[in-house]
């Protein structure tokens, strides 16, 4: 054998011959020798598409600490031990390496998932090869698809998957499915060139940019599978040089999503507050007091103490229980921590019809006579056809419109009659015939005629008037998203010689069947559930709008107005963006118009999901918060999309955002309540600081006080959020938040203001005046955080779960009981007088009045229940 690589197709006026073809890849008919193979294995590599490459847990771990918040803790981590703050610091660097290995895990096990899902799609390839270059004839053989070289001859039949780019080179009836490449439902017509008129020579596949596959029916692509007849082909591109791995390589970094862009600017609005503490304390400390840089640790802690040192480790947390739920109930692996928060957040969802609304498989509708009137006799000579054709043309199994056919029509319900021959379906006649002996009729064959609409009526002995009314007829039905079948008939002399093509005119037309793509069983009350949950639905899909109306209809989904990829073309961003707002179909799409659409849609400030399946949707995927994808989707989708489902189910995809709601629910609590409180102490602190002739809280007595509230807010990371939450899209807003914790914390400051008061007033008789004051803040500061748990995070309905009471109350005992304790006066504390408790509870049920009566105020303001903002 000579060099295996592929020159340039030779020149010819038109597609090369399949033996110019054999010759340009130096292979044969009888395919390659094992030991050519071999050779051509080592030069061209495994017949694999460009994976990710795997990440090292260092990688990974490092990655972490990109994330903001994160990275706000190790600076003030660091900051702290540089001012030799050495018990906050370790605390905070503990927490940091907490998170990261937490996060680390999480993305780890989910990319052993992926790894166990690719083995599990593995495919193998039916291929002609010899042992040697004297062997008399080729064997099939089962060989991995992984081994295909260029010049391999394989054969292809009904359910394969394309194993590589190839060129054919005898095909049967051969229709294929290409959704993953064009997004088409409806298999395609493959057969090799009859023709001058056609593509280039065998390097056409490997480019990138060549024409649409279904413009080239003598060639199958990597990602389409078999859906009727069979064919045998020679392998022409295989791996990276295939269009598939060529086409639709990811390009650029993938844009923020709505939790990035949550997290940083909640992220900027802290870190402008902590630059701002610090300097504030120490101007204060240095004009009012004479301090001077010995107030620093505690202008570090009054920082610290504004930052929630628990976000990370609760947010991986909540994340990594809500990522390991799915998995455990219902199959679903999130690739990526944080597009569990974008789930919940989730109020578009894109996708496409076929597969999630229908099931790619036609059903019978009705069937029709000339008049478009039902006629029950015009199907039952469909099925017929469909019958026979099956039996005497040994097909091994029918195509889905005859299987469509037949399932409608029982055997007892045929015409009578025995099957003579068949003329099976082919890619040129579009048509298929069968030859039927019916009894009382001696002497006579009954031709039985099924096809495309204008293949049949060509045929039929019609004037043209008639024909045109006939398809005038089928275009009206097309339009309402059916696909049709015309039905002939024809009586000729019986005979033995065989029967042919020119043998299929004169035909009596009887009329069509009509049929519908059947629908998903779960569909309808997924798109319910969906709307429920606040989601409203976009159909972007590469089908004839009137079959995506269709559907919609038949789903109670009000279609509304539609828009076709020449609309889509013909509109600016801006204008797209206004146009997507109410748009609910989105028709013809190519894979940049669904890239363009679910950009719009966040243009307008929408969280938007997308769910495909095929190469066709990458980009569209990758320009989405988050991407969802069935297992069984090709392979470069699986690992661009963030959510891989069991199945590609309207149903699994409801159960992902209940979780990250659950999960985004439990993030947004947490924030509210630990972000207000820590506002209100710290302005509090502030404001005492400047009062004071002596520090508040000493940097030892604010880090336990934090070390206790932190380990209280892990009870959020297991709270069960009110059913009324999840009705709702789940958002970080950072405006909202920033409303929230600046009311809450003022009100809170305003508690702890009162307590001053009355520490001032009952501490004055006391030994150790600064003990005292520092014991009764450090039991009012925690009581008053234990009562913001239980009663911030209560809204609309729903009772405070065990892990939240069992937090706030082991709490509130820490903050009474420590004090008094034997680490009292390790913490430089001191007792405090009876009377100071009694006042103590009067301020507590003051600031519990307020707390209900402003929260009931802020949900009345954020109507409807459930909205977004609230946590």
């Amino acid at each position: 054998m000579g060099d295996s690589r592929a020159p340039a197709a030779p020149e010819t006026p038109g597609p090369p011959t399949a033996l110019q073809v054999l010759r340009a890849l130096d292979s044969g008919p009888r395919g390659l020798t094992d030991t050519e193979a071999e050779r051509r294995l080592a030069r061209h590599g495994e017949n694999l598409l460009p994976a990710r490459r795997p990440v090292t847990w260092s990688r990974r771990f490092l990655r972490s600490l990109r994330d903001p918040f994160t990275a706000v803790l190790l600076c003030l981590g660091l900051v702290s031990v540089v001012v030799a703050a050495w018990g906050t610091g370790g605390v905070i660097l503990f927490l940091v390496v907490v998170s990261c290995l937490l996060r680390s895990s999480g993305e780890h096990r989910a990319d052993r998932s992926m790894a166990a899902l690719r083995e599990s799609v593995a495919s193998t390839a039916t291929v002609l090869r010899r042992p040697a270059p004297g062997a008399p004839a080729a064997r099939p053989r089962e060989i991995p698809a992984t081994d295909l070289v260029p010049g391999d001859v394989v054969r292809l039949g009904p359910g394969d998957l394309v194993p590589a780019d190839v060129r054919l080179l005898r095909a049967t009836g051969l229709r294929v499915h290409e959704a993953a490449l064009t997004g088409e439902s409806a298999p395609v017509e493959k057969h090799p060139p009859d023709g001058p008129d056609g593509p280039d020579g065998p390097d056409g596949p490997a480019a990138p940019a060549g024409p649409d596959p279904a413009a080239e029916p003598h060639l199958c692509f990597l990602g389409s599978s078999v859906a009727y007849g069979s064919a045998t082909a020679v392998v022409v591109a295989t791996g990276a040089r295939t269009r598939f791995a060529s086409a639709h390589r990811p390009a650029g970094p993938r844009g923020e999503s709505a939790f990035d862009q949550a997290v940083h600017g909640i992220s900027w609005t802290l870190i402008r507050f902590m630059l701002l503490t610090p300097p504030l304390v120490l101007m204060a400390g240095a004009a009012l007091h004479g301090r001077g840089l010995e107030t620093l640790p505690f202008a570090v802690a009054v920082a610290v103490g504004l930052t929630p040192e628990m976000l990370p480790v609760v947010v991986t947390t909540v994340l990594a229980r809500g990522a390991a739920r799915l998995a455990r109930a219902h199959k679903v692996i999130v690739t990526r921590l944080p597009a569990l928060h974008d789930l919940g957040a989730v109020d578009v969802l894109c996708l496409d019809k076929t597969g999630t609304l229908t099931q790619d498989r036609p059903v019978v509708a009705r069937s029709v006579d000339a008049h478009g009137r039902d006629d029950p006799e015009v199907l039952r000579w469909a099925a017929a056809n469909a019958w026979w054709t099956l039996q005497l043309a040994e097909l091994p199994t029918p195509d889905a419109l005859d299987e469509a056919l037949l399932d409608r029509t029982g055997e007892d319900e045929l015409p009578d009659g025995d099957g003579v021959t068949a003329l099976p379906f082919d890619p040129v006649r579009r048509l298929s015939t069968a030859v039927v002996r019916r009894p009382g009729r001696l002497g006579t064959h009954t031709l039985v005629v099924k096809g495309a609409v204008e293949n049949v009526l060509e045929r039929s002995a019609l004037d043209d008037a008639e024909r045109r009314r006939l398809l005038a007829l089928a275009a009206r039905e097309a339009d309402t998203g059916a696909r049709l079948l015309a039905v002939a008939v024809a009586e000729r002399p019986a005979r033995t010689r065989a029967y042919t093509p020119a043998d299929e005119r004169g035909l009596d037309f009887l009329g069509f069947v009509v049929l519908h793509d059947a629908l998903t069983p779960t569909a309808a009350g997924a798109l319910d559930s969906l709307a429920d949950r606040g989601v409203s639905v976009r159909i972007l899909t590469g089908d004839h709008p009137g079959t995506a109306v269709h559907t919609c209809r038949e789903l109670g989904l009000a279609p509304g107005r539609v828009l076709t990829a020449e609309d889509v073309d013909r509109l600016d961003d801006t204008a797209l963006a206004e146009a997507a707002r109410d748009t609910v179909v989105f028709a013809r799409c190519a894979p940049e118009h669904k890239a363009r659409i679910v950009t719009a849609l966040r243009a307008e400030g929408h969280v938007t999901g997308f769910l495909g399946d095929g190469v066709n949707d990458v980009p569209a995927l990758r320009a989405a918060d988050v991407g969802l994808c069935p297992k069984g989707a090709v392979a470069v989708v699986r690992d661009t999309a963030d959510v891989v489902l069991a199945e590609k189910d309207l149903t699994a995809v409801n159960h992902a955002i209940a979780v990250g709601r659950h999960s985004g629910g439990n993030i947004a609590t947490y924030l509210h309540i630990t972000l207000s409180s820590n506002l209100g102490n710290v302005i509090a602190m502030l404001a005492a600081a400047l009062l004071l002739p002596f520090l508040p809280m000493l940097p030892a007595q604010v880090l336990a006080q934090n070390l206790c509230f932190d380990a209280a807010q892990l009870a959020f990371a297991h709270d069960r959020p009110a059913p009324a939450a999840l009705k709702a899209p789940t958002r970080l807003r950072p405006r909202g938040f920033l409303r929230f914790i600046s009311g809450f914390g003022l009100l809170n400051a305003v508690a702890d203001l009162a307590t001053f008061g009355v520490l001032l007033a009952t501490t004055r008789a006391s030994a150790d005046v600064e003990g005292s004051f520092h014991a009764g803040w450090f039991t009012e500061n925690l009581l008053t955080q234990a009562l913001v748990m239980v009663l911030l995070r209560s809204t609309r309905g729903g009772g405070t779960p065990g892990p939240i009471r069992y937090a706030a109350g082991s709490l509130a005992a820490i903050g009474v009981l420590l004090p008094l304790s034997p680490l009292g006066p390790t913490l430089d504390m001191a007792p405090l007088p009876p009377l100071y408790y009694g006042l103590l509870a009067a301020v507590l049920a003051l600031y519990a009045v307020a707390l209900r009566v402003a929260r009931a105020r802020y949900d009345r303001l954020l109507d409807p229940p459930g909205d977004p903002r609230t946590p």
